[in-house]
């Protein structure tokens, strides 16, 4: 008889092993963040930046994904991750994962990169370590500039625990009555309005007889060291210091809200005071009673208090890249015009006419061919911004519409949007308020554009406006034809990233400028959903979030799948910031078990595992960490040989697929198209930048073999 063919025992792809953790692989990647701050390959003071960065996301982190789960448990969900865990567990784990990480970084700040500082001329000392001339001058500074606003607060039964604000440092102070000699709390707040670490001035700053770039002392510890004035009377036991973190979410039924900007300037008046606590760090010499009574003031337990050895919110030396000190820092990157924009700008920057007459204008150049901008190696200023400054001041130009998501304080595109409408074009923005951490400054926005007769839209009930897009409606002549004869044209500009100068030489991000009619027909369907009534179910072109977006990933995955299984080969390369949903995953695994050659660029969260024989052999997963954030969005498949490409603002997350407005477009001008091919292929290649993640969650980073070159997706 014929032997029977096996076959491979079906995997049930839901299983919680085939799955990492959200939070702790956020964790995993502000590890990654934190390494950038010991790689000697560093710069000195970017090597501060990134120790600064790796605090102030822990704070995020925090007061939001801490505080979610912290709810959850209060309010005894018991609900199952993807892999596995219920919120109890996810806090259990992230603990044990950061405390030795909270550790390293702050033995690292004072082991090795205090003292490397040092070597470099810039003396951040204590206190304890200054001269006595060095003290009269700081005593002089704590009278004339920070005594008169400090507010000692006591602790008794007549004196309540104070709000303690979020984010605040803070000196737990513990006195003595020398009358009856009991003892005592106070509260001191160290005030933000004053620099953290306080410079001496220039006839001061010598220290061990050597020269100096900059020496000076923390804040704090001024205050520490002159508490007698503050407390006269008393005697100053000792002093320890302490940083509360709150849960800053905001909580806005938007359903009940007859008034959108009133409910979230409300919630952000919270925010300021603070929610409840989530985390508190101390310096660890501090001693249980007054542990004890910021526990039960903050009503945290132990398990939320994190011990610190040395400085305390090392977000703070942020202030240290001001230094006049170019050598120990990342080279200065001046951005490209792009070759096709460079006549149009030299032109605009001669103020001559000529633009527009000899078609030197941007429009003309986007007419002709579409346009792939990749910041901050090509200029966001010569392209974007031109692009829509240009169209403020057109004659030929109608009407403007756009998304804004997070702008810049002093941004040029606002200034230009106002022009726009005091030109008297049509111009319409959405400006989505309830973007985390930037609500108050959209909201500062969206009144000046208001008040100059623009058209604002505040988002969607239950959706958050995440796409980043420009139409522009413009009156011109055919081709052809006589002058009399028009035709309305459309223009647009569809990116992965944010219409924000500043960000936009920090962060890598790619846009399209386009014409093409399908684009501009999509486009205004879109605008005509976010700002008025419309159930737009298809485009003709764009992937929308939430409407098709999802389904046509997940086709375009399953269809690279069926290539392989027909003998073709299947082929994805998707890069993202996020990898989180637990559909596409799935059907990543399923490409994979097919024989779908799959490379992932995954910033930051990624919940895939990859490498499992049977489920994922065939994925391989990159995270590229360095200099400049990596915060563009490109998929592609290769859809036996007939290459797709797209580029947008939506990573393969649930909410950027069910809970919020995207856009992602195809990429279809061939030499565009073999640009993009080439970006990722850079990316795959790089061996400085980037770090591989192994089955078992953690990442290793790549580095050249012997004999090979250093390449880093990140210079050029």
């Amino acid at each position: 008889m014929p032997r029977a063919k096996r076959t491979a025992p079906e995997v049930d792809l839901t299983d919680p092993q085939y799955y990492f953790n959200r939070e702790l692989s956020w964790l995993e990647f502000n590890r990654r963040v934190l390494h950038e701050a010991f790689d000697p390959r560093t710069p000195l003071i970017e090597r501060l930046k990134f120790i600064a960065i790796f605090s102030s996301n822990l704070d995020e982190f925090f007061m939001v994904r801490v505080a979610v789960l912290k709810d959850q448990v209060d309010a005894q969900v018991s609900q199952l991750t993807p892999d596995g865990r219920n919120p109890k567990q996810q806090l259990d784990d992230i603990s044990q994962c950061l405390r030795p990480m909270v550790t390293e970084q702050h033995y690292h700040f004072e082991q090795a990169l205090r003292p490397a500082l040092a070597e470099k001329g810039v003396y951040l000392l204590d206190y304890i370590d200054l001269n006595q001339e060095q003290r009269l001058y700081l005593q002089e500074y704590f009278e004339e500039f920070i005594f008169p606003v400090l507010t000692p607060l006591a602790v008794d039964p007549s004196h309540p625990f104070p709000h303690i604000s979020n984010l605040s440092l803070n000196l737990a102070v513990v006195v003595k009555n020398p009358g009856n000699g009991e003892e005592r709390f106070a509260r001191v707040k160290v005030p933000n309005i004053l620099p953290r670490f306080v410079p001496l001035p220039q006839h001061l700053q010598h220290y061990d007889s050597k020269l100096s770039v900059w020496t000076g002392v923390p804040l704090e510890q001024i205050i520490g060291h002159n508490l007698e004035m503050l407390f006269p009377g008393m005697t100053i036991q000792d002093y320890f210091l302490f940083r509360v973190t709150r849960d800053a979410d905001l909580e806005v039924e938007e359903d009940e809200a007859d008034d959108l900007l009133l409910a979230i300037q409300q919630e952000l008046r919270k925010r300021r005071l603070g929610g409840s606590g989530v985390r508190v760090e101390v310096q660890s010499l501090m001693p249980p009673f007054a542990r004890e009574v910021l526990m039960r003031g903050l009503e945290l337990e132990e398990t939320d208090i994190y011990e610190i050895e040395g400085l305390l919110c090392l977000r703070d030396l942020m202030s240290f890249l001001s230094l006049p000190l170019p050598e120990l820092k990342d080279p200065p990157w001046a951005p490209v015009i792009p070759p096709r924009l460079r006549l149009g700008s030299e032109l605009a920057a001669s103020n001559s006419r000529r633009s527009l007459e000899e078609g030197g204008d941007i429009f003309s150049v986007i007419r002709r061919h579409d346009l792939l901008v990749h910041h901050p190696y090509d200029s966001f200023s010569a392209s974007v911004e031109r692009f829509i400054m240009q169209a403020a001041h057109d004659p030929y130009v109608l009407a403007i519409k756009m998304t804004l998501y997070r702008t810049s304080g002093d941004s040029p595109i606002v200034n230009a949007l106002i022009a726009a409408a005091e030109n008297r074009k049509q111009v319409a923005v959405l400006v989505e308020l309830k973007a985390r951490f930037d609500e108050e400054n959209n909201i500062t926005w969206a009144r000046k554009l208001e008040e100059a007769g623009v058209h604002v839209v505040y988002g969607l009930v239950g959706l958050k406006t995440h796409t980043k897009i420009v139409l522009v409606v413009r009156k011109e002549n055919s081709v052809g034809a006589s002058p009399h004869e028009t035709r309305i044209r459309r223009y647009v500009h569809i990116g992965t990233g944010n219409y924000n100068s500043k960000t936009a030489k920090l962060y890598t991000d790619l846009g399209l400028l386009s014409c093409r009619d399908e684009l501009g027909a999509d486009l205004t369907d879109l605008f005509n959903f976010l700002t008025g009534y419309s159930r737009q179910r298809s485009y003709r072109k764009l992937l929308v979030a939430p409407v098709n977006l999802r389904d046509r990933m997940l086709s375009l995955i399953h269809r690279e799948a069926e290539h392989a299984k027909n003998g073709s080969s299947g082929r994805i390369i998707a890069k993202m910031n996020a990898l989180v949903d637990s559909q596409i995953i799935k059907a990543l695994y399923e490409a994979s078990q097919a024989g779908v050659q799959i490379d992932l660029i995954v910033r930051g969260i990624c919940c895939l595992r990859p490498g499992i024989k049977g489920v994922s052999e065939n994925i391989r997963v990159i995270s590229i960490v360095g200099r400049f954030l990596e915060h563009s969005r490109v998929f592609y498949f290769h859809n036996n040989r007939q290459e797709e490409l797209y580029i947008g603002s939506a990573d393969w997350m649930p909410r950027n697929l069910d809970r919020r407005v995207e856009a992602v477009t195809p990429i279809e001008d061939p030499d565009l198209a073999k640009d993009l091919e080439e970006i990722l292929g850079i990316m795959l290649s790089d061996n400085r930048q980037a770090w591989e993640l192994q089955p078992d969650g953690s990442y290793i980073q790549r580095h050249p073999m012997a004999g090979e070159p250093e390449r880093s997706a990140q210079k050029s």
